[in-house]
């Protein structure tokens, strides 16, 4: 059996977890955050290995699991936890069943991925995660929410409280966590170093546009990003900045 997950510190009661086997396209990072009360796991991996019985202690105290947004890397094991939530705008696509495959072809297709010129991977992942593996059984099953959280929401966990931020553009209920008493940006998709997609069907230039604006103003310590490395306030605003200047040059060429 392989050794699924990456697991690191990355604060006071804060794990990072990531999937080093996963194509770079889908290898995001979810993040595990102990509370007085309970915990809050934000994002849930591809799900290829399923979480109970890779990191059983995570599920110890019933967590919450938050989805920044409806996409197979981030929701993939999502089903095995008992309290979800995400925005109101992902919900319809959750229940009817995210799009997913471990196949790249395939994948593209499903999500609308125009890779005209660019090489698409055959298989999303390294190594299979025990020899008996089959990618084709891949899913991500339908699933409900438990929880409809929306932009001024908050979720407390005891000693630690997040306030939810609706930052549409990547997917129209994208939504990033601010932990205001450390400063701390939880940002999913909408932010991170690298190539940011906001051209999928259901992607809107504009409103991602605004999001930028609000991130490039946003007072934080650290950004805690869906996928690559963490970055501080100054690297939120030059990426933010980065952007909207990418936008305006797209728009006028």
């Amino acid at each position: 059996m392989v050794d699924w997950h990456t697991r690191g510190e990355a604060g006071s009661g804060v794990i990072r977890l990531s999937e080093p086997h996963v194509n770079e396209l889908l290898s995001a990072n979810f993040w595990w955050l102990r509370g007085n009360d309970r915990d809050l796991v934000i994002d849930a991996g591809l799900g290829v290995v399923a979480l109970r019985e890779a990191i059983p202690a995570m599920f110890e105290r019933d967590p919450m699991v938050l989805l920044t947004h409806a996409h197979l890397d981030h929701v993939g094991g999502a089903a095995e936890f008992t309290d979800r939530a995400a925005h109101p705008a992902e919900a319809e696509l959750l229940t009817a069943g995210v799009p997913a495959s471990l196949y790249g072809a395939e994948l593209f297709d499903k999500l609308g991925i125009d890779a005209t010129g660019e090489p698409v991977p055959e298989l999303m992942i390294d190594v299979l995660p025990d020899p008996d593996y089959d990618p084709a059984s891949y899913r991500i099953p339908p699933m409900t929410l438990h929880r409809l959280l929306d932009d001024g929401d908050h979720v407390d966990l005891g000693g630690r409280t997040l306030t939810v931020l609706h930052l549409p553009g990547h997917t129209p209920g994208s939504i990033a966590l601010l932990e205001q008493r450390t400063g701390t940006l939880y940002s999913g998709d909408i932010i991170y170093e690298g190539a940011l997609i906001d051209d999928l069907p259901n992607s809107d230039v504009a409103a991602y546009r605004r999001s930028m604006e609000f991130l490039a103003d946003l007072d934080v310590s650290v950004v805690h990003p869906g996928h690559g490395r963490s970055f501080d306030r100054t690297r939120l605003r030059q990426l933010a900045e980065a952007y909207l200047r990418r936008d305006v040059q797209t728009r006028k060429s």
